[in-house]
């Protein structure tokens, strides 16, 4: 995935689905979070995409390390 504002991306794949996490950069300078998820759904392609501003970044990481603690302990 090509994309002229993207400072960091990475890709996962999981099954028929495949997560995009890119961190990028707005007009204005400011940075975002966007996270995609492109999955098959029959013959059709599906994309859903979440973007995270600003401060907001740290407690998303922070929500996300919690959940992914709590599963390993599940």
């Amino acid at each position: 995935m090509t994309n002229t504002n993207a400072i960091y991306s990475t890709m996962v794949k999981s099954g028929k689905t495949t997560y995009f996490i890119d961190l990028k950069e707005a007009k204005n300078g400011n940075k975002y979070l966007s996270i995609s998820e492109t999955r098959m759904d029959g013959e059709e392609k599906k994309r859903n995409t979440v973007r995270v501003f600003g401060e907001t970044m740290e407690q998303f990481r922070k929500a996300i390390e919690e959940a992914s603690a709590a599963a390993v302990q599940a």
